[in-house]
């Protein structure tokens, strides 16, 4: 009975552990700037799903594509029509990656840490690898992230019609940044 009891106890230890190195956000922010001699398009989403592991560093972020907002409606539209996103078929992208230098980090006390990420991005039904710098800030105890890096659309099959070309850039400027709350599991 004594080792079923510590058994128990230790277990509910080791999960009480694990939740502290976890951390996550429903509301990150992840924008998209394209510029063009024509147009300058931007638009972000602010329901973005993170969780970060400080101990392994594995980071994952998942956006539903129809909450980008735009400042103009028709934009917005266009942007989640089968001729662009598609965001009926591919509602969502991911990233799935990991903090290749976390061991720098020192989760308990206040700097900005510089980082490099790696892993695969998902968009548009298309999984590539990307490896980008950013920053993990750590400051009162809160833990946040933030990095900017460029993708083409021909590498996630993001296809602009040809009257629209001059308007979109083939290279989109993107910009990711979350606060973190630790994770707390219900009892």
């Amino acid at each position: 009975m004594k080792k079923t009891v510590l058994s128990l106890f230790a277990s509910l230890l080791l999960i009480t552990v694990a939740a502290q190195e976890v951390h996550l956000t429903r509301n990150g922010q992840i924008t998209f700037f394209s510029t063009t001699a024509l147009e300058d398009i931007k638009a972000a989403n602010n329901e973005v799903s993170s969780v970060l592991n400080t101990k392994t560093g594995a980071l994952q972020f998942i956006v539903l594509i129809k909450g980008f907002q735009f400042k103009k409606m028709a934009m917005q539209e266009h942007f989640n029509q089968k001729s662009y996103m598609d965001s009926d078929k591919f509602p969502k992208s991911e990233f799935k990656g990991t903090i290749i230098d976390v061991s720098k980090i020192d989760f308990k006390k206040d700097a900005v840490y510089p980082v490099t990420v790696e892993g695969n991005l998902t968009l548009h039904g298309v999984t590539n690898k990307i490896k980008t710098s950013g920053n993990i800030t750590v400051k009162g105890g809160k833990i946040s992230s933030a990095s900017t890096f460029k993708i083409k659309l021909a590498d996630y099959k993001v296809s602009v019609p040809s009257f629209q070309s001059s308007k979109i850039a083939e290279v989109i400027e993107v910009t990711v940044n979350c606060s973190y709350d630790p994770y707390q599991p219900k009892s």
